[in-house]
Formats: structure tokens, C-alpha cells, sequence
């Protein structure tokens, strides 16, 4: 059974099929923030949306990562480290690009697991 939860005009936010959480692009709301708060930001939200969902930030499996200028990886990074613990981090890519939104430094899909 597919489970669709926070629809929008074009897409819901969380999708769940046989216990596997897929998150739609997480973006900060607050486009003032440098690269640590976009990311802290990020986190913030997916561990609302983790625990909504009958999760925990142990169980995500993996996230593809976009930010709009790898300079800014290493910020990026130290927030990353902070939040997940060296013995839960997921796989995960992170892609540079040219553009997000508007003053978005981050989007990040992730995957998680049901507890």
C-alpha cells in the first residue's frame, strides 16, 4: 500500500510503500541564513517530519544532497556530523548545481526507514 501525506500543487511531501519513508526536497524557511543554519534548518524539519511519521533521524537511509556552491560543503559537512553521529549516517551524494530557488544554499532528499 502506498501512503501519501502533505500534498501540494505538484507533489507530497512524504510518500511511504512497505515501510520506507521518501521525502520530497527539504529547503530551509528562513533564506537569511548562511550554510549552517540552511542545513541546521533542514534538520530541523526532517526530525518534525521523521517523528510525524513513526521514524527517527537513526533511521534514515540515505539523502541526495544539492547545494549551490561546494565551497560551502565544508559548512555543510560540520552540521551533517553534528546531527547524524558517526554511527548513524546514511549513504548519501551531494551534487552541486547552479541554482535553487532564490537565497536556497540547500535542498536535501532523504529516505528513512519506519522504526
Amino acid at each position: 500500500m502506498i501512503k501519501r501525506t502533505g500534498h501540494y500543487e505538484v507533489l507530497h511531501e512524504v510518500v511511504e510503500h512497505n515501510g520506507i519513508l521518501h521525502f520530497a526536497g527539504i529547503v530551509t524557511e528562513n533564506k537569511a541564513l548562511d550554510m549552517e543554519g540552511q542545513t541546521r534548518s533542514v534538520f530541523q524539519q526532517l526530525e518534525q517530519l521523521l517523528a510525524a511519521h513513526g521514524s527517527s533521524k537513526e533511521r534514515v537511509l540515505t539523502a541526495l544532497v544539492f547545494i549551490t556552491d561546494m565551497r560551502n560543503k565544508p559548512a555543510m559537512n560540520k552540521v551533517w556530523k553534528e546531527w547524524f553521529g558517526s554511527e548513524h549516517m546514511p549513504t548519501r551524494a551531494t551534487v552541486g548545481v547552479s541554482d535553487l530557488e532564490k537565497d536556497i544554499l540547500i535542498e536535501v532528499v532523504f529516505t528513512a526507514a519506519k522504526a
